[in-house]
C-alpha cells in the first residue's frame, strides 16, 4: 500500500478552519516583520486595526459594508469553481451589474417608488451581470477558449465600456467629472443608521446599507442551489469529472452557461451596494477591486458560503483596520497597508494548501495505531 493511500484524510474542521487559520497567522507574522523593518510596534499596530474594524458603530459599519461586495463576489467565484471554472471577470461583472441598476434607475425613478424600483434594480443587477459573464462562458463551452484569459479580458473591456458611457453619454448635464446625476430620494436603499433609528436604536453613519441583507440572501440561495438542487448536482458533477457527467446525461456546455451567468448575476449584486446605496449614482471604478479580492474570499472560504461570510468579513475588517492604521500611524502609509492586505491574500488565496502536507504528515503520526500520544491521551 502507497504512502498517499495510507494516510488518512484530515477532517472537514481541519481543513476548513485550521488551515485558513494557519495561514492567517503566517500573514500576520509577515506582516508584523514588514512592519518591525520600518521601526513600528507591530502588537500596536494589531491593535490599532482591530479597535478601527470593530470598536465602534462607525467603525463596525464600514467594515460590514466592505464585508457585503466581498460576499457578492466570494459567492460569485465560488459557484464557478465548484464546477472547475476559474471566473477571473468577477471586477467586469460587477461594474456591468451595477450599469444596469443605474440606467434601470435612470429612467425610472421619477416615476417608481423604492419598493417597486427595488426588485426591479435586483434582476437587472442580475440580468447585465450574467449577460457580461455570458460571452466569456459561451466562448469556452463551443470554442474552448480559456475561461480565465476571456474574464480577465472582459475586465477591461467593461473598464473601456464604462469609461465611454460617462464621458460621452451618461454624464450629468454641466458636470465636470464623468458620472451621472444622483438619484432621486425614493431610489436609494436605506442606510442601516436610519434602519435602526426606526426601531429606536441609535448607530453612528457609516455606508452599510440594506443590501447586506440581499448579501446574505445570496449566501442561503447558493447554498441551495449547489447542495440541494439537480442544477447545482450538475454544477458539481461537472467540476468533478466531465466525461461522468456527458455518461450522466448532462450537457456540459449548457451547464457551463448556466454556471457562469450564476455567478455574473451574484457579482452584479454589487452594484445594488454600491450604486443604490452608497453613492446615489454611476461613476467610474465604483467597485474599488471588489471583484478580485472575492477570488481570495473564495478560496479562504472552501467555497462554501458560511466560509464565505467568514472571510469577507475578515477582509472587511483589514479594509476598514488598515484605513485607521494608516491614518493612526503616519509612517504606516497606505501603501504599506495595502501591502499588508496583498500578504493576507497571498497566505490565504495563492499559497492557501502550502501547509496542507505538514499538517497532513503531523494527522498521521498523531493517529497512527500504537502512537504513544494518543494512547495517553485515552
Amino acid at each position: 500500500m502507497s504512502s498517499a493511500q495510507s494516510k488518512p484524510a484530515l477532517p472537514v474542521w481541519i481543513d476548513v478552519a485550521v488551515i485558513p487559520a494557519i495561514n492567517i497567522v503566517l500573514a500576520l507574522l509577515a506582516s508584523a516583520l514588514v512592519i518591525l523593518a520600518i521601526g513600528e510596534d507591530p502588537v500596536q499596530a494589531v491593535e490599532i486595526m482591530i479597535q478601527g474594524a470593530f470598536g465602534y458603530d462607525e467603525a463596525l459599519g464600514y467594515t460590514l459594508y466592505y464585508t457585503t461586495n466581498f460576499i457578492f463576489t466570494g459567492l460569485a467565484v465560488a459557484v464557478a469553481f465548484h464546477a472547475s471554472l476559474f471566473n477571473i471577470g468577477g471586477e467586469g461583472q460587477a461594474y456591468i451589474g451595477g450599469l444596469g441598476v443605474g440606467l434601470l434607475v435612470l429612467a425610472l425613478d421619477q416615476w417608481l417608488n423604492f419598493w417597486a424600483l427595488i426588485p426591479l434594480a435586483i434582476v437587472a443587477a442580475a440580468l447585465f451581470g450574467a449577460g457580461w459573464a455570458y460571452i466569456p462562458a459561451r466562448l469556452q463551452a463551443y470554442r474552448g477558449s480559456h475561461i480565465v484569459i476571456t474574464t480577465i479580458m472582459f475586465n477591461f473591456i467593461a473598464f473601456v465600456l464604462m469609461n465611454f458611457l460617462l464621458v460621452e453619454l451618461l454624464i450629468a448635464p454641466g458636470s465636470m467629472s464623468p458620472e451621472t446625476r444622483s438619484f432621486e430620494e425614493a431610489a436609494r436603499v436605506p442606510y442601516m443608521h436610519y434602519v435602526l433609528g426606526w426601531f429606536g436604536i441609535e448607530a453612528a453613519y457609516s455606508p452599510l446599507n440594506l443590501s447586506i441583507v440581499l448579501a446574505l440572501f445570496a449566501c442561503i440561495f447558493v447554498w441551495v442551489l449547489i447542495w440541494h438542487t439537480r442544477w447545482g448536482y450538475a454544477i458539481r458533477m461537472l467540476g468533478f469529472n466531465e466525461s461522468a457527467t456527458i455518461y450522466s446525461g448532462i450537457d456540459p456546455k449548457k451547464t457551463i452557461i448556466m454556471t457562469m451567468a450564476i455567478s455574473g448575476g451574484l457579482a452584479g449584486f454589487v452594484g445594488i451596494n454600491e450604486v443604490m446605496g452608497v453613492h446615489n449614482r454611476i461613476l467610474l471604478e465604483f467597485t474599488a477591486g471588489a471583484g478580485f479580492t472575492g477570488i481570495a474570499v473564495a478560496l479562504m472560504g472552501r467555497a462554501h458560503p458560511v466560509g464565505i461570510v467568514m472571510a469577507s468579513l475578515l477582509f472587511g475588517a483589514l479594509y476598514q483596520g488598515g484605513a485607521e492604521l494608516a491614518f493612526e500611524v503616519p509612517t504606516v502609509t497606505r501603501d504599506l497597508v495595502v501591502a499588508i492586505q496583498g500578504l493576507v491574500i497571498l497566505f490565504s488565496g495563492a499559497l492557501t494548501y502550502m501547509t496542507k502536507p505538514w499538517i497532513e504528515r503531523l494527522f498521521a503520526a498523531l493517529t497512527r495505531p500504537g502512537n504513544t500520544t494518543a494512547q495517553a491521551a485515552e
